[in-house]
């Protein structure tokens, strides 16, 4: 089963939203600046988003690794 650009994006949100609240966390524990800490965490969640939608869409089109499904009927 081929995986969708919906699913693709879906699942792009879905870590990025767990990832950008590590980030913040980190940056505020080494600068106890709020306002700094969500610039960060804001920026590197819009760049990080991106790139790993293309990481998915280009793994989804190598079959290094990919099984075939033999049907018996």
């Amino acid at each position: 089963m081929i995986e969708t650009r919906k699913r693709s994006i879906f699942k792009a949100i879905t870590w990025r939203i767990i990832a950008v609240i590590i980030t913040t966390i980190v940056v505020f524990i080494f600068t106890k600046k709020v306002v700094l800490s969500i610039s960060i965490g804001s920026l590197d969640t819009l760049i990080k988003l991106f790139g790993y939608y293309l990481h998915e869409r280009i793994w989804n089109k190598i079959e290094y690794g990919k099984g075939k499904i033999e049907y018996q009927i």
